[in-house]
């Protein structure tokens, strides 16, 4: 929808302007639904508050028996809150004993007198649901309504009605129909775990991202996430999809690639725990050098287990770590909200002016969905957006610890849900001899590009991952030709010798 220039008033909800397309309109009137506990007041309060910062004025009107002091106590813990603005800039006031002795009509002419005489630019009303009792009919209601639109129209004053209505309850009714926009906060329970989720069904005069988005309570109040997918539908920039290859880092790695991956590109490690991956991922962090800054995005494991597996193995990133070339950020996917996590990453990229980005774990999305169907187009827009920011990555998702099965090397390996959005598929395995498992490195897919597909055998030890020059110790591995004696005729007595350091992931 092509925005109509409107003048727009932000609610100052991080993340709920982005929603409406900047704000809600200057002068409309909105109603917040939602059940108890689900955030109308923390909401509407944070929108007071918001409105005070900017220069405005708040009426924050109830009707309710609920004490204001009591209100404000609760508000304290929130760092939007500042009391020096009470009552001049966010006043409040009680409307329940005008309503109950004088009705609509008593509490239309007290709104209007209270708005005009503080000047008030944000009027948020709490507790529609007891001018909804107090109407002898929906006409009465509608009457109600209509005379404050004509009040936020003449004086520019943007209003909020809050109401304990929620989905399930009649969900088109007079006040639905009446005003400028619909928001409905609720809680959703997924198993054991229950999400918090907004919707706008209904937003006049303007863009705005439909659909169902997630929002968090904190310490700084309410904070929205957009969904991914919708939010980047397409790229922010421009995909300069021919950008220069880059060096993975990797000995040996650039030439299977045909000469390496893209600048703008996304590469998959696919393989088992312990084969090396992580590895992989710090050469190539480290292959940037301080002209590239870059990022280890982690779900898996602590910066401190990162930074000791990186010492260990003695790898240049070490130095560009401690310098603050390569940042080290861990999200443990024990709860969270999976658009706050991909909002997280895009900001530090953005800040960082990252270059190089290493996603440990790419499957740590999906454990942090609560709905298993966003996956697929969340990867997809998050892919693409970095692509837009010209960050070369390098992604691992987990396979099943199992060893190649004779005569057919990609046996059990489903790449269905991850090769649209990966560029570059690099595939990772173990293979057993006996008593002796060997580690096997072959490229499937690179853009843009003609890659070796070959198996190549490859040890960890210090200095990271070292390739061999041809496939000729996998071809007799994968060809079950190879025996403890021939493979010791035919390999250097370091090629033969078990992975001295056996370290991976």
């Amino acid at each position: 929808m092509k925005d109509r220039g409107l003048p727009r008033s932000p609610t100052c909800i991080p993340g709920l302007d982005t929603l409406l397309g900047g704000g809600v309109l200057t002068g409309g009137i909105y109603i917040i639904q939602g059940a108890p506990g689900a955030g109308k007041t923390i909401l509407a309060n944070q929108i007071c508050f918001g409105a005070a910062a900017t220069g405005g004025r708040a009426l924050y009107v109830t009707l309710l028996a609920e004490s204001h002091a009591r209100m404000i106590g609760h508000l304290g813990a929130f760092s939007f809150f500042d009391p020096n603005r009470v009552p001049d800039q966010v006043t409040y006031l009680s409307g329940f004993k005008t309503l109950e002795e004088d009705g609509l009509k008593g509490l239309v002419d007290m709104l209007r007198r209270e708005i005009r005489s503080r000047q008030a630019t944000t009027l948020v009303l709490d507790g529609l649901v007891s001018a909804e009792e107090t109407a002898t009919s929906p006409r009465e209601l509608k009457k109600f309504i209509h005379e404050l639109q004509t009040q936020a129209g003449l004086t520019d004053c943007t209003m909020f009605l809050l109401t304990s209505a929620y989905t399930g309850q009649r969900m088109v009714s007079a006040e639905h129909t009446m005003v400028d926009g619909l928001i409905e906060l609720q809680n959703r329970s997924y198993g054991r775990r229950s999400d918090r989720e907004l919707q706008v069904h209904k937003f006049r005069g303007g863009p705005m991202l439909g659909g169902v988005h997630s929002y968090v309570i904190n310490d700084h109040g309410v904070q929205v996430y957009p969904r991914i997918e919708a939010l980047y539908a397409k790229p922010t920039y421009l995909d300069d999809a021919d950008g220069p290859q880059i060096d993975t880092g990797v000995g040996l790695l650039n030439e299977m690639m045909g000469g390496g991956p893209s600048r703008h590109s996304m590469t998959l490690l696919l393989g088992p725990a312990g084969i090396g991956k992580s590895t992989v991922g710090l050469q190539f962090l480290g292959g940037g050098g301080k002209s590239e800054p870059g990022l280890y995005f982690s779900f898996n494991e602590s910066p401190r287990s990162i930074a000791v597996k990186a010492k260990g193995l003695k790898l240049p990133v070490v130095d560009l770590i401690e310098s603050g070339h390569v940042g080290v950020l861990w999200n443990p996917v024990t709860e969270g909200v999976v658009d706050a996590v991909c909002d997280s990453l895009l900001e530090i990229v953005r800040k960082r002016g990252v270059r190089r980005l290493f996603i440990d774990g790419i499957d740590g999305f999906a454990k942090l969905a609560s709905e298993q169907g966003r996956v697929g187009p969340l990867l997809t827009a998050l892919s693409n957006e970095l692509r837009s920011r010209s960050v070369s990555t390098f992604s691992t998702a987990e396979m099943d610890l199992a060893g190649i099965v004779p005569g057919q090397p990609l046996a059990g390996l489903s790449v269905r849900d991850m090769s649209p959005v990966a560029d570059n598929i690099v595939l990772m395995r173990f293979v057993g001899t006996r008593s002796q498992l060997h580690r096997l490195i072959a490229v499937l897919k690179v853009r843009e590009a003609r890659t070796s597909l070959q198996f190549r055998r490859y040890r960890i030890e210090e200095g990271g991952l070292l390739i061999e020059s041809d496939a000729s110790a996998a071809e007799r591995l994968l060809g079950g030709f190879s025996s403890m004696s021939d493979g010791a005729q035919a390999l250097s007595p370091a090629a033969a010798a078990p992975d001295q350091l056996g370290r991976g992931d």
